[in-house]
């Protein structure tokens, strides 16, 4: 009889990065999943026809295929150089197997085209996006967000960051709509307007998170892997590996096996694997997982930069809500040649957002106008799962599917609360010389 601590199904991001820390933390791991490659719903197509092939679209042309110059990501997200997602790289070592290149401009969509998101004070001055004293109140209010600390109460300038309101604390700088709308949904990445009479205090530590990745590298706060986000799972199995983890891939799971509306065991292939927790996506136990929502993405296949960025390899573009009258924003990520995704020449820019009505293709139309001429696209509509429960009852836990951002954050807060719920400690990690040093490419 083959006993685990936890059993952990699907090769996801996210499960892949748990099941690493709990082998790291002296779990004995074993991890399953149906496909033959890793991934799971996130996983990176290495071969232009199979890209085809998965999305029915006839093609393609024999003069972009190329073997082994490609790498497309299903779900394209950036890291924030200093977010969450490579803190736990950098102290699980991952980024031993990792190289990562800068993405080269951070763009919003405001007024009808497209506009590069200030980074520096230069780009303050140089931007058309404000007025010349709305750039003064914009300096203030990163100054004011660089220097805080909830710690410290005099760095509160006479607000309460848990009761004064996001709106409040844009008023008490004095910060134009416009201003207010490009730093709300471009810098502090919210999705919504809600945030605005929220308290300000989740909205501050954004705009921190976001100047201090910018810190890092000036371009752009974003980065990503070389080669693309394949390389990320294999090496979290990597990780399990060195700490005696076991990886079953190509593996039907037939059963999930209960006792007393607990897991005792996973059935697979006729044989029965012995486990006190379980880890897995939603598609291994949809009866645990309720719908809220659906998430549209279009990959595009172009041979020129997207209007307006500077000619640049890589960028992200955000067009806010209020822009198209709509309730949460749309996302475009755009990666070529220069991650080495994709033929020399070629950018695969991936369009993405929540579903508000019955015709998704229509909702991201505006977005699409922006990339043309476009080569090819392929679009798949997915539900937005999330779990029915905490997994405490059943020590089932399930992990959310991937919204329509196209950064890495709310992700990373799934993997902390599923890494409480599991062990009941808080995920954190250690101070260490290592925290800045990750393999990365400016040029």
């Amino acid at each position: 009889m083959q006993e685990y601590d936890i059993i952990v199904l699907g090769t996801g991001l996210k499960e892949c990065i748990l099941s690493g820390l709990m082998s790291q933390s002296g779990k004995k791991v074993l991890h399953i999943d149906r496909n033959p490659y890793y991934g799971g719903e996130s996983a990176a197509i290495s071969h232009l026809e199979q890209l085809y092939k998965k999305f029915k679209v006839p093609g393609p042309a024999q003069s972009t295929v190329h073997e082994k110059e490609w790498n497309i990501d299903l779900i394209p997200k950036f890291f924030l150089a200093n977010g969450q997602l490579v803190k736990i790289l950098v102290n699980t070592e991952v980024t031993r197997y990792l190289d990562f290149k800068v993405i080269e401009g951070s763009y919003v969509y405001q007024a009808g085209r497209v506009h590069k998101v200030p980074c520096t004070e230069e780009d303050a001055q140089a931007s058309d996006l404000m007025g010349m004293f709305d750039k003064r109140r914009f300096r203030k209010l990163l100054l004011f967000a660089m220097n805080f600390d909830v710690r410290h109460p005099r760095t509160y300038q006479d607000m309460d960051p848990h009761k004064t309101t996001t709106r409040d604390l844009f008023c008490h700088f004095d910060l134009g709509l416009d201003v207010v709308e490009f730093i709300g949904h471009a810098i502090a990445l919210h999705d919504s307007e809600s945030y605005l009479d929220q308290p300000c205090l989740e909205t501050i530590t954004r705009i921190k998170l976001y100047s201090e990745s910018l810190c890092r590298h000036n371009n752009s706060p974003y980065i990503y892997p070389v080669y693309g986000l394949g390389e990320l799972p294999q090496g979290f199995a990597r990780l399990n590996a060195e700490y005696g983890g076991t990886f079953l891939l190509n593996r039907a799971v037939q059963e999930i096996v209960m006792d007393n509306g607990k897991v005792t065991a996973v059935k697979s292939e006729g044989k029965l694997f012995h486990c006190k927790q379980l880890i897995c996506d939603p598609s291994y136990v949809p009866h645990r997982a309720r719908k809220v929502g659906r998430v549209i993405r279009v990959i595009c296949l172009l041979n020129h930069p997207v209007k307006n960025t500077h000619e640049a390899t890589s960028c992200q573009i955000i067009i806010p809500q209020v822009q198209l009258h709509r309730k949460s924003d749309i996302y475009i990520s755009v990666v070529s040649y220069a991650h080495n995704v994709a033929s020399e020449g070629v950018y695969i820019a991936t369009v993405s957002t929540t579903v508000e009505t019955s015709n998704p293709e229509k909702e991201v139309q505006p977005a699409l106008e922006l990339l043309e001429p476009i080569m090819q696209k392929f679009v798949s509509v997915h539900r937005l799962l999330i779990p029915k429960d905490d997994g405490k009852n059943s020590q089932i836990f399930v992990s959310r599917s991937y919204d329509s951002t196209n950064h890495f954050e709310a992700e990373c807060e799934d993997i902390k609360d599923m890494y409480h719920r599991i062990t009941g400690a808080e995920l954190c990690f250690r101070d260490s010389q290592r925290h800045s040093s990750y393999n990365s490419d400016d040029d």
